[in-house]
């Protein structure tokens, strides 16, 4: 290792080389990123604007919103540069700052999936008690933990990340710096790094989910108590969108996080990445306000305004 050079920064080749299509990449790309910072602001505003949607639920929505915003803006901007780049670099340093607001916001966003799940559950289960048991106290409270564990995570993972030594190659077969391809170009061990993911951010992320699974179950076995067909599929309307968006979130997630080195191609990777952290986000708003009347009514009064 003495005789190597340490790597400072890292090449991302990115999703082509040929430049008729990264241009055609780019104006898809920062198209699908304008909708997504567009369509989750006025959501937002939307929500802020009219006093019938100030709820438990949709102050969970503001904050998956603005979440979404966040997520996107980690990679996207970096990614368009590139795109139009001559020379497609990311320094040491802004490659971890990448992999550690990724991870804070893949976390935070699946905690926050949980905490919209238990208040479906809490709506559904327990309609006469739901002001009692979802009060604004304990909205902000899971807000804050949905936070808190997915900066507490980003900040485990990054440290020890910090400890590894690159001298190369030094190209990432990504469009982003990702946790597990740095892990793959490190000269020195990463048992510590890969007992991290095992050992806590694993459990984190297994816990969550596990919530929202025991959050529907429950919901199911309401759904199936009640009698009549009309009223089933109101209830089941109501869990549809965030069902849709913890299948496309969550299922990708995982399957990126927990594929095995020598799993799919380079190809698959990217594709995968492409739907949680950046279809996802511009998906949010679209499937909440389209299957949701009260968004619709009160996006109808925005702009009658």
């Amino acid at each position: 290792m003495e005789n190597k050079t340490t790597v400072t920064e890292f090449l991302l080749l990115g999703l082509s080389d040929d430049p008729t299509t990264q241009v055609f990449l780019f104006l898809v790309f920062s198209s699908i990123y304008l909708i997504t910072l567009v369509g989750n602001m006025i959501i937002i505003l939307v929500i802020r604007a009219d006093p019938q949607l100030h709820t438990p639920m949709y102050f969970f929505l503001i904050n998956l919103s603005f979440l979404d915003i966040c997520y996107s803006s980690v990679t996207v901007p970096k990614m368009l540069q590139n795109l139009l780049a001559t020379k497609k670099t990311i320094s040491l340093s802004g490659c971890i700052a990448q992999v550690f607001f990724f991870i804070f916001m893949i976390g935070t966003e699946i905690f926050l999936l949980s905490a919209m799940a238990y208040d479906r559950y809490a709506a559904i289960c327990y309609p006469l008690r739901y002001n009692t048991i979802i009060n604004h106290r304990l909205c902000i409270q899971m807000v804050l933990v949905a936070w808190l564990s997915g900066f507490l995570d980003s900040c485990v993972n990054t440290l020890f990340l910090t400890n590894l030594y690159f001298c190369g190659p030094s190209n990432i077969t990504h469009f982003s710096c990702e946790l597990p391809l740095l892990l793959q170009l490190s000269c020195t061990s990463t048992f510590a790094n890969e007992m991290v993911i095992l050992i806590f951010s694993m459990p984190l992320g297994f816990a969550a989910l596990l919530l929202i699974i025991a959050s529907y179950v429950r919901i199911v076995g309401s759904i199936v108590k009640i009698n009549s067909a009309k009223g089933r599929q109101k209830v089941f309307s109501t869990c549809a969108s965030h069902l849709t968006v913890v299948f496309l979130f969550c299922g990708t997630a995982f399957i990126r996080y927990m594929k095995p080195a020598s799993g799919y191609s380079d190809t698959m990777d990217k594709l995968v990445s492409i739907q949680y952290s950046i279809l996802t986000p511009m998906l949010n708003p679209i499937i909440y306000s389209l299957k949701n009347k009260d968004v619709k009514n009160a996006l109808k009064k925005l702009f009658r305004k």
